[in-house]
């Protein structure tokens, strides 16, 4: 009886302990889909007052925005920021872009779900994410090695197949996979990289911030005979764009007529 009685405490503490640890299980998963919950407010508050509300009507792009989670590529530090109106700091003197400039200069690429896009300045990953989820292949090059591991790590952990990340220098492009519908740079030269313009496929369209203590913001458009046009768009402020770009002298690239 006594062997009995121990038997049924002995199951009794069990279950009840089962049953504390699925509440805590459970405790821990409601507290996990509040958070993300959370996030998801803030994401789409920020779609809609900082992007939607400044002129940004692609509607692909906003669905994109809204879908990244962009706090996954910022800092643990800077998470609580992460939404908010302006850029943040990533690391080794790299930031990741204002929200409203990574939704405004993917919608004036233009980009199609069949697009091959190239990106000069991984960062952290954030607007090759983006761009994944409106292209068919992003390819992505990064001039800092540590900044280019974590991100090609977090892009994949992340479930962003879409995106090929190097390490290297971004000056020379990715020629064995040119041409390419789109071209990116997140990072400012002085001049306009020769070399990109030649990746560039006809009908293509690249953007990039171009300048050193003032920039702006350039579209450059090849038309299907291969001729090019630019055009001057917004003024930005986007780190130098380091490497060979440093090297080369205004004067003696980049001589691309401005758009009547």
């Amino acid at each position: 009886m006594i062997k009995t009685m121990l038997a049924l405490i002995v199951v009794t503490k069990l279950i009840s302990g089962s049953n504390c640890m699925h509440q805590e299980k459970a405790a821990a998963q409601k507290e996990s889909t509040a958070a993300m919950q959370a996030r998801n407010a803030e994401r789409w508050q920020m779609v809609d007052q900082q992007i939607r509300a400044r002129g940004v009507q692609d509607s692909a792009v906003l669905a994109a925005m809204e879908r990244v989670p962009r706090h996954l590529f910022v800092p643990p530090g800077e998470r609580h920021m992460a939404y908010d109106d302006h850029p943040l700091p990533i690391g080794y003197e790299q930031t990741i872009s204002q929200p409203y400039i990574v939704a405004y200069m993917s919608a004036m690429l233009d980009l199609r779900p069949g697009d091959r896009v190239l990106e000069i300045g991984t960062g952290s990953g954030y607007q090759a994410a983006v761009l994944s989820l409106l292209v068919h292949e992003v390819y992505s090059i990064e001039i800092v090695e540590p900044l280019c591991r974590e991100a090609a790590a977090r892009l994949a952990a992340l479930g962003y197949t879409k995106v090929q990340v190097r390490c290297g220098d971004g000056y020379a492009g990715w020629p064995e996979m040119a041409p390419f519908d789109a071209i990116m740079l997140t990072a400012s030269p002085e001049v306009i990289p020769e070399p990109l313009v030649a990746q560039l496929a006809r009908g293509g369209r690249m953007i990039l911030p171009l300048g050193a203590e003032y920039q702006e913001l350039v579209l450059i458009t090849r038309d299907m005979a291969g001729n090019l046009t630019r055009k001057e768009l917004i003024p930005v402020r986007f780190v130098p764009m380091t490497g060979a770009a440093e090297e080369k002298q205004a004067g003696n690239e980049g001589r691309i007529a401005p758009q009547p």
